[in-house]
């Protein structure tokens, strides 16, 4: 073989250059990259949650069975008709408590108790309680002043409450309707039960706050958050008047 043939073949073949490693692999397709499994939530977070959606429905709970026994009437004869005090003024009631002393007179004619008992104290400078206001009204509409038995103790309903419970201990009697406004019969019911009357609820269903259904709702909230707060502590959020508790 000539020394040309050697040196042809020692020289590459025609063509483009050998291409590096480097090269084939930059151009090599990428492949995409796998989200990320989201990350789990821990155990705090889970909690709070689970308290608000336990929070949530005791509200709402709660705010049902406020609704519900506003819409139940439960006359049935009885040993006593409790009418919750509410604003007087100089020994006048108010609208709010004349439609329940109104309601508690009705109940009393048709045979469903012997005797009414008003409820209420009075404030600082108030000529007469609201459970003497409220039994000089029923007297003057013709209910027999024997027949009616004012407890003029207690600012709110649960001292209310308590003072008619201590007095039917004294005169020998237990079971009672309770007269107040429809938002309020739950509440004052548990606080009648659980100052030892057999108690029900008779609300009242003409008078300011039954009017409107933005009145409605108000008192509808109210009456859940008074509730609520009556059953963590057993105490009541009222003062200075038993008017709607």
């Amino acid at each position: 073989m000539t020394a040309r043939h050697e040196l042809t073949r020692a020289l590459p073949a025609s063509g483009p250059p050998p291409r590096r490693v480097a090269d084939l692999v930059g151009e090599a397709p990428t492949l995409p990259l796998r989200d990320e499994p989201p990350r789990r939530r821990g155990w705090g977070f889970r909690l709070v949650v689970g308290a608000l959606v336990l929070a949530l429905l005791v509200v709402g709970g709660t705010a049902f069975r406020v609704w519900q026994v506003a819409r139940i009437d439960d006359r049935q004869p009885v040993d006593a008709v409790i009418v919750l005090g509410a604003a007087q003024y100089d020994g006048e009631p108010s609208s709010i408590f004349a439609y329940r002393l109104r309601h508690a007179e009705a109940l009393y004619e048709q045979g469903l108790a012997p005797r009414i008992v008003t409820t209420g104290g009075n404030r600082a400078g108030d000529a007469y309680t609201e459970a003497e206001a409220g039994r000089r009204y029923l007297i003057e509409r013709g209910v027999p002043a024997e027949a009616v038995v004012a407890v003029a103790e207690g600012s709110d309903t649960l001292g209310s409450l308590r003072a008619v419970a201590a007095r039917a201990q004294q005169d020998g009697w237990t079971t009672a309707l309770v007269v107040s406004d429809p938002w309020h019969s739950l509440r004052a019911r548990t606080m009648a039960r659980d100052s030892g009357l057999e108690a029900w609820t008779s609300p009242t269903r003409s008078g300011p706050v039954v009017q409107t259904r933005e009145t409605q709702l108000r008192y509808i909230a109210r009456e859940t958050a008074a509730l609520l707060y009556y059953q963590l502590t057993h105490a009541s959020v009222d003062s200075g008047s038993t008017d709607q508790g």
